[in-house]
């Protein structure tokens, strides 16, 4: 789109479906060289990828040429068929439904990437609920809790 500039990044938060911890680390580094590769082609920048074992946090620059729920369905989709498919685990692998998907200024992009990148010294004191109540608190976005993720039974 020729006279379009954008400025946009989003931090997407998702879980594995239960938020059973199936994110192993033989294959979390090839998980998320394949979830950016998505990204990338659908040409926006990953800026930063990293997670636990039962969730992800993605941010990204994002072209204003899709929309978040069609970015969304097509890494969700296409990376559990992948991991499916490579057979990295014995039971089937799926992500729970839903995410979260907040928005960045420019000037808190770097600590938004800190944040992202150090996910495992933040759960050490953190749980995933914990983290992710306190992104919908500080975003001031209302919630259902019935549709919130829940911590494994």
């Amino acid at each position: 789109m020729a006279n379009t500039y954008t400025q946009i990044h989003i931090q997407f938060v998702f879980a594995v479906k239960h938020r059973n911890g199936l994110i192993y680390s033989s294959f979390k580094d090839e998980l998320y060289q394949y979830i950016s590769g998505i990204i990338q082609n659908h040409d926006h920048k990953v800026l930063a990828i990293n997670g636990m074992p039962d969730h992800i946090h993605i941010l990204i620059g994002m072209r204003p040429t899709q929309s978040i729920s069609d970015l969304l369905q097509d890494i969700k989709g296409s990376s559990s068929k992948w991991i499916n498919e490579k057979k990295f685990l014995k039971v089937k692998f799926e992500w729970q439904e839903g995410y979260g998907a907040f928005s960045y200024s420019k000037s808190n992009v770097n600590a938004v990437i800190n944040y992202i990148k150090n996910q495992e010294e933040h759960h050490k004191v953190k749980t995933f609920q914990e983290e992710y109540l306190k992104l919908l608190d500080v975003f001031k976005i209302e919630f259902d809790e019935r549709y919130i993720f829940k911590n494994p039974i």
